[in-house]
């Protein structure tokens, strides 16, 4: 019985040499660069908070601002500073004073 014929290898030598040739000259894809971390202000997060109602009276009697204004007084409550570390700088304020 003869043996059946390879599928999986070509025996050609045509299809072989352009195998070949493909490989040698077909330049692999670039790989993508992983993106760059760049220094993003730090959000705000969304939170569900209880407080008592004459907290949340006290801090909406001045308008609009009023979650500002519990948050400010929630970092100065935690000895945190008013303007988080990370937060970074408008390009305006950029200068070498600002350099740690």
């Amino acid at each position: 019985m003869p043996k059946p014929p390879n599928r999986y290898r070509p025996t050609n030598p045509r299809s072989i040499a352009e195998a070949a040739f493909k490989n040698a000259t077909t330049k692999p894809a670039d790989p993508t660069p992983a993106p760059t971390r760049t220094s993003v202000p730090i959000g705000k997060e969304l939170v569900s908070l209880r407080i008592d109602r004459d907290v949340l009276e006290h801090f909406q009697e001045e308008g609009l601002g009023w979650q500002d204004r519990i948050n400010q007084a929630l970092r100065k409550a935690s000895g945190l500073d008013s303007r988080p570390r990370d937060e970074g700088l408008r390009p305006d304020q950029l200068s070498s004073q600002n350099d740690d």
